[in-house]
């Protein structure tokens, strides 16, 4: 049998990062640390110690997600976590976006996550834990937010439907579902305003209710009261009516 091993992209910083912390301390040999920046994952590693391997990578590039697979088949590992974090987020007017944006949003929110939950599973065994790090934007069409919150509602209902698919092998998938995170992600002003965060949440407290979900093989994790709120809301108001009151409350920013 190979060593265990966790993955997790986006790792060196935000949600990715705090469940890069909650994994060191699972039964795990080694965390693959992913992401693009080589000195915050040399710090990652720095502030975490020898578990953490890291792994440079630009998950809009077909051929690096493949490299990925490489070192699977090399290394044979058993995956017991796979936390599909990386994303893109960018709030403004559907031409406020270049043609490579656009695509760069769709290949690491969408085409990125599928392409390594594809690479992984082969190398995963019952109470394997798949986490793909969704939003609560998925409940909903969100104007002036519109690429993002499509690109949610995709991993949100892949998540789902290939936690059913998994069942018989015994690996769970969860699409985890955060309002607002308080990370670097988040833009505080916005033309001298200072933008308002309904619900604002830790990055920490996000990723220690996701891991639990995880392991408790729930399909959404849904972080505080709030989220569960917008959850219901969602399910009982038209959506006409959710996005003219979502316009109304951003259109300040705009």
């Amino acid at each position: 049998m190979g060593k265990k091993i966790a993955i997790v992209t986006g790792a060196s910083g935000g949600i990715g990062k705090e469940l890069t912390k909650l994994l060191i301390q699972e039964e795990v040999d080694e965390v693959w640390a992913v992401a693009r920046n080589q000195e915050k994952l040399a710090a990652l590693k720095r502030e975490l110690g020898d578990k953490i391997i890291t792994i440079s990578k630009d998950l809009s590039q077909t051929e690096e997600l493949i490299s990925i697979g490489k070192m699977l088949e090399e290394q044979k590992p058993v995956i017991a976590f796979l936390i599909n974090n990386a994303g893109v987020a960018r709030m403004g007017n559907y031409d406020d976006f270049t043609i490579k944006e656009i695509e760069d949003s769709i290949k690491i929110n969408c085409s990125a996550l599928t392409i390594l939950c594809t690479l992984c599973i082969p190398y995963m065994k019952r109470e394997s834990r798949i986490l793909n790090i969704s939003s609560a934007s998925s409940f909903q069409p969100l104007p002036y937010l519109n690429l993002y919150a499509a690109t949610k509602v995709f991993e949100r209902a892949y998540s789902r439907a290939l936690n059913i698919e998994l069942k018989k092998k015994g690996i769970s998938v969860t699409a985890v579902c955060p309002s607002w995170v308080d990370t670097d992600l988040l833009i505080k002003e916005v033309n001298g305003k200072k933008v308002k965060f309904p619900g604002i949440v830790s990055a920490e407290k996000v990723a220690i209710k996701a891991l639990r979900d995880a392991k408790r093989g729930k399909d959404m994790s849904v972080c505080t009261l709030y989220v569960k709120y917008l959850h219901i809301l969602a399910k009982l108001l038209p959506q006409k009516l959710i996005m003219n009151m979502w316009v109304k409350k951003i259109e300040k920013y705009i």
